[in-house]
């Protein structure tokens, strides 16, 4: 009988974006794929067609009300009843923790992956004790924990989150190298169009990057500012009022959430994230494997994509004249300048982020899991 491995995330759109390419090598390998996020019926079509099954989980990815919370972990502790299956997969904080606190409970091996701290570790309040406490219950008999950099890796171990023989290091999520091809270089038009890819969120770094745009318009005028994202419902969610007021500005142009985010790389000459901290950011591999330059932040989960100088620039956090700066490097580079980043980065993510050495470790891990097994 073929093993039943369930995959979970806050939304369904997340595991069809990011884990696609696993879900369908672990088809590929026979193994029976449960798909686990808040419903949405296009996602699930289309999860579907890659040959797994879903089950709907109810799941508030922003909020942090005890009682829906509680609700999480029921459903999470429902669904392993029923489905009865061989290994957990979680993405995505709540997923990964209420998903592998239910692992738990019903003795279902878990291998839970930190994709990205959120807003508990990058404010440090009174949130950031209870998560460490609810990650150190959640990941107590995990079989493996993934980590996209070093620093949240070793932020986990310092804490007693997880231990040493439970971690493992991944490069993010990987890029589809055919999919994310390097795009020609945009036609010359007197001005550098530069992208922000992500969340409407202050910790993207998108209020820096407004204010950047204020700074270097009055300047000069040969700059071109857009943004592709969702609205946040985070508590840290820039408000809609605020970002009309940016386009009214004249700052910047918002593309909203795109279903195909390869065109807007195509258009651009640069792509900026100016994130408070990551993962691994998927948008900028992605941009990267585009053979555009970057421009990103000096923190973890940006600064492993971005050498300094190679394929593109890194700046302070949280400075908006720093971003600045770096964004009017890439403005004065020379065209052949700015083809030799990208092409460096493009050769980077190759060596070092293909989807398919990411899809080999989580098969290896799964595979140890399944040994261990009584």
């Amino acid at each position: 009988m073929a093993a039943r491995l369930v995959l979970a995330a806050n939304s369904a759109q997340n595991l069809l974006n990011f884990r696609s390419g696993l879900i369908e090598a672990l088809v590929a390998r026979g193994f029976e794929v449960v798909a686990a996020a808040p419903p949405d019926a296009r996602a699930e079509a289309a999860l579907a067609a890659l040959g797994c099954r879903f089950r709907a989980v109810p799941l508030d990815g922003a909020g942090v009300n005890p009682l829906r919370d509680a609700r999480t972990l029921r459903a999470f502790r429902w669904l392993f009843v029923k489905e009865r299956p061989d290994v957990f997969l979680g993405w995505t904080i709540k997923a990964v923790i209420y998903g592998s606190l239910a692992a738990r409970i019903s003795r279902v091996t878990a291998i839970p992956n930190i994709s990205g701290l959120g807003t508990a570790f990058i404010e440090r309040n009174w949130l950031t004790s209870v998560v460490v406490r609810l990650y150190r219950l959640a990941f107590a008999r995990a079989s493996a924990v993934f980590f996209q950099n070093e620093a949240d890796r070793d932020l986990f171990l310092r804490k007693g989150m997880v231990r040493p023989d439970q971690v493992r290091l991944v490069p993010g999520s990987g890029v589809d190298l055919r999919r994310f091809a390097p795009a020609a270089a945009r036609p010359g038009d007197g001005r550098t169009r530069f992208l922000l890819i992500g969340r409407v969120m202050t910790q993207k770094g998108v209020r820096e990057y407004a204010e950047a745009a204020r700074l270097l318009r009055a300047q000069r005028l040969d700059m071109q500012f857009s943004l592709a994202g969702g609205l946040g419902k985070e508590r840290s969610a820039i408000h809609e009022d605020t970002l009309a007021s940016w386009q009214r500005e004249g700052l910047i142009d918002w593309a909203g959430a795109v279903p195909d985010i390869r065109p807007l790389i195509a258009e651009s000459d640069c792509v900026v994230l100016p994130s408070y901290r990551e993962g691994t950011s998927r948008a900028l591999l992605e941009a990267a494997a585009m053979a555009r330059p970057l421009v990103a932040t000096d923190v973890p989960g940006c600064r492993e994509v971005v050498d300094d100088g190679v394929n593109g620039y890194l700046c302070r956090p949280r400075d908006a004249a720093d971003l600045a700066r770096a964004m009017a490097r890439v403005a004065d580079d020379e065209p052949v300048r700015r083809a030799a980043m990208g092409e460096a980065g493009r050769d980077k993510v190759r060596r070092e982020f293909d989807e398919q050495i990411v899809i080999g470790r989580y098969l290896q891990a799964i595979d140890e899991a399944l040994a261990a097994r009584p």
